[in-house]
C-alpha cells in the first residue's frame, strides 16, 4: 500500500512537471512568434529601438545622439528591445498559461479568478510600463540633463540606456500589480483587509524604500514610483471585498472577507 501511494505521488509529480513544461513551451512559442513578426514583418528592430529611445532623444541637448561602444551592440541592443516588446505584447497569453497551470488545483468558484486576474494583471502591467515611458522618462531625463554642465558632451551609451529602460519599465509594471496582489492575498485568506489596513504605514515606508532602490537618485523619479504604489495599495483594499464576494463559494460566510 505504501509503495502504491509513493508511486502515485511520483506519477502526479511527473505529470505536473510535464504540464509545466507544456505551458512554458506554449508561452515561449507565442513570445518568439511575436518577436519574429516584429523583426521580419513590421516595424523592424531599428524602429522599435527608435521608439524606445524617443524620450531620451527629446531630452538630449541640441543634435546630440546616443553612442554604441561595442562592435555588435548596434545589432544586439535593438534585438533585445524587440524581444522585450514581444514579451509585453504576449503578456496576456503568458499570464494565462501561468494561471492555467495552477487552475486544476482550484475549486470551481476559485477558477472564476483566472479570467479577471489575467486581464487585470496584463492591463495593469501595461499601464505601468506606459506610465513610465510617457510620463516618467520625459520628466526624469529632462530633470537630469538640465543639470549637465555646458562643458561636457552628453552621449549616453545605447546598452546602458537599454538596461536602464528595462529596469524602470519592469519596476513600474510590477508596481502596478499591487492591487492584484492585495486581491489575491485577501481572496486566498492569507490576509484580511483589516490586517492590510493595519500595516498601511509599513507599506508606505516600503514603497519609498523600493522606489529609492530601483529608481535614479533623484526625488522626482522616486515620487513617481512610490506615490502610485501607495495609491494602488489603497485601490486594492477597496476592490478586494467586492472581488471576494463575487467569487465566493456558496458555503463561505460573508464575514470571512474581513471587510
Amino acid at each position: 500500500m505504501a509503495e502504491d501511494t509513493q508511486a502515485d505521488a511520483q506519477d502526479t509529480f511527473i505529470s505536473h512537471l510535464v504540464e509545466l513544461r507544456n505551458r512554458l513551451v506554449r508561452a515561449v512559442a507565442v513570445v518568439l512568434a511575436v518577436f519574429l513578426v516584429l523583426v521580419a514583418v513590421w516595424p523592424g528592430p531599428g524602429a522599435v529601438y527608435d521608439f524606445i529611445a524617443r524620450p531620451m532623444m527629446i531630452a538630449l541637448p541640441g543634435d546630440a545622439k546616443m553612442i554604441a561602444t561595442g562592435v555588435i551592440t548596434p545589432f544586439m541592443v535593438p534585438m533585445k528591445v524587440t524581444l522585450l516588446a514581444a514579451f509585453i505584447i504576449s503578456l496576456p497569453w503568458v499570464l494565462y498559461q501561468a494561471w492555467a497551470f495552477v487552475a486544476p488545483g482550484l475549486y470551481a468558484h476559485e477558477k472564476r479568478l483566472i479570467a479577471p486576474l489575467v486581464i487585470s494583471s496584463s492591463f495593469l502591467f501595461m499601464v505601468g510600463v506606459a506610465f513610465c515611458y510617457f510620463l516618467v522618462f520625459g520628466k526624469v531625463f529632462r530633470f537630469i540633463y538640465d543639470f549637465a554642465p555646458s562643458s561636457i558632451t552628453v552621449a549616453p551609451d545605447i546598452e546602458n540606456y537599454l538596461d536602464f529602460v528595462m529596469t524602470m519599465c519592469l519596476a513600474f509594471g510590477i508596481t502596478f500589480e499591487v492591487p492584484v496582489v492585495v486581491v489575491v492575498l485577501v481572496r486566498m485568506n492569507l490576509m484580511t483587509v483589516e490586517k492590510l489596513k493595519a500595516i498601511r504605514p509599513y507599506v508606505i515606508v516600503g514603497a519609498f524604500v523600493v522606489a529609492a532602490v530601483v529608481t535614479p537618485p533623484d526625488i522626482m523619479s522616486q515620487l513617481f514610483l512610490a506615490v502610485p504604489m501607495c495609491l494602488l495599495f489603497e485601490l486594492g483594499l477597496l476592490l478586494a471585498p467586492m472581488f471576494v464576494r463575487a467569487t465566493q463559494a456558496p458555503e463561505e460566510h460573508p464575514s470571512s472577507t474581513g471587510s
